[in-house]
């Protein structure tokens, strides 16, 4: 099954719950911040992504949308 998440950038905290929940490991902190200073997540390799949505679950403040095929 493929998947797709999208990760709202502007309230992402950067706090690494969906980078450790992650099976396939293709999360990561990025460099990139967001206007209150925070790293934001990024997705590394989006074809590796199942849609497991376990980061969406972890995810204190519900910065991610995933999508299934």
């Amino acid at each position: 099954m493929a998947g797709k998440i999208e990760i709202s950038g502007e309230l992402c905290k950067g706090c690494n719950l969906c980078v450790d929940a992650c099976p396939k490991k293709i999360l990561v902190l990025g460099k990139k911040t967001n206007a209150k200073g925070y790293n934001i997540v990024e997705c590394t390799d989006m074809k590796a992504c199942t849609g497991c949505a376990f980061c969406a679950v972890m995810c204190p403040d519900v910065v991610i949308d995933v999508y299934r095929d």
